[in-house]
């Protein structure tokens, strides 16, 4: 089985697929049942849950990743240019532990709350970096930036209470927006 056949995509779901592969093997459970399950995994809701495709643009959501490293691996997975919506309130993140995904994969950054310490941190890159007041701003700003082949990633790498009651609430947010396109 192929990696790209996985359901879970993104490395930190491959390493745990494949530990939970090497498992079921100790178990003895047959090769097609392992195969089948590892096939048709759902991605749990707001960790890199697909949204929508509209004109080309793939709408991810991943509002849980709410710590640094989190938002590591969601750059780390797409294989398109990014439009990335971040921010909230920040937890002590050492942005630069992402700073060369985000020179290699993003086209633009939208921020929403206090985003102060993440415009300081890429500020110096070429692209465009812009303040919405909320989500909707923030997804129909993304949108007018994005082209065929984009994917549009909400993985915030700060905590939501800023604007949200929790990380649910500010994905559910997130993909109101989209629809609302």
């Amino acid at each position: 089985m192929t990696l790209e056949a996985l359901a879970l995509q993104g490395r930190s779901k491959t390493y745990s697929t494949l530990a939970a592969s090497v498992t079921t093997r100790i178990y003895e459970l047959r090769k097609e049942l392992i195969k089948e399950s590892l096939g048709s995994s759902q991605t749990p809701e707001h960790q890199m849950e697909f949204v929508a495709n509209i004109h080309g643009i793939e709408f991810i959501n991943d509002s849980r990743a709410c710590n640094i490293n989190s938002t590591w691996f969601a750059l780390e997975s797409v294989n398109h240019p990014v439009i990335w919506i971040a921010g909230g309130a920040d937890r002590g993140n050492d942005y630069s532990i992402i700073r060369e995904l985000v020179e290699s994969k993003v086209k633009a950054i939208i921020l929403l709350g206090n985003s102060q310490k993440i415009l300081e941190a890429f500020s110096d890159i070429d692209i465009p970096i812009i303040q919405a007041t909320d989500m909707d701003e923030a997804v129909e700003t993304g949108y007018y930036l994005g082209e065929t082949g984009d994917c549009m990633l909400l993985s915030p790498a700060c905590a939501s209470f800023e604007m949200f009651e929790n990380y649910e609430a500010r994905g559910i947010a997130f993909k109101k927006a989209v629809r609302k396109l």
